[in-house]
Parts: structure tokens; sequence; C-alpha cells
């Protein structure tokens, strides 16, 4: 009986995937859009491909569209 609760508890938490990883990544999906990471020479960068055939970087896109405190 134990394994079957542990079992239990295991299943439950692997059905929840992780959340995405930061503020820009998420507003670009709230916006029907996709992530792209693309390794470029500085590094990773995010970009957001939004369902009007548009791309821009994530960080850009949130920038634009939230105003600093």
């Amino acid at each position: 009986m134990i394994a079957a609760g542990l079992a239990g508890c295991s299943s439950g938490s692997a059905s929840n995937p992780p959340g995405l990883a930061n503020p820009a990544s998420v507003y670009c999906v709230e916006q029907g859009g996709e992530i792209d990471i693309v390794e470029e020479a500085d590094g990773e960068v995010g970009y957001c491909n939004l369902p009007d055939g548009s791309r821009i970087e994530e960080w850009e896109l949130f920038q634009s569209n939230h105003s600093s405190p």
C-alpha cells in the first residue's frame, strides 16, 4: 500500500509541467506566440514567433508592452 501511495504522489507531480523561465517568455505565450531559443555569439537569445508571422526578441516584445516602474 505504501508503494501505491508513493506512486500516486509521483504521478501527480509529473503531470504538472515546469513553469516558463521568465516573464518575457510568459508574455510571448500569452500573446499566442511560440518561443524559439537561438544560440548566438553572445549566448542564447529567446525570440517570440507571433501568430501574425512576425518574430521579435522576447524581452523587446515584453518591454515594449510594459512600462518601467
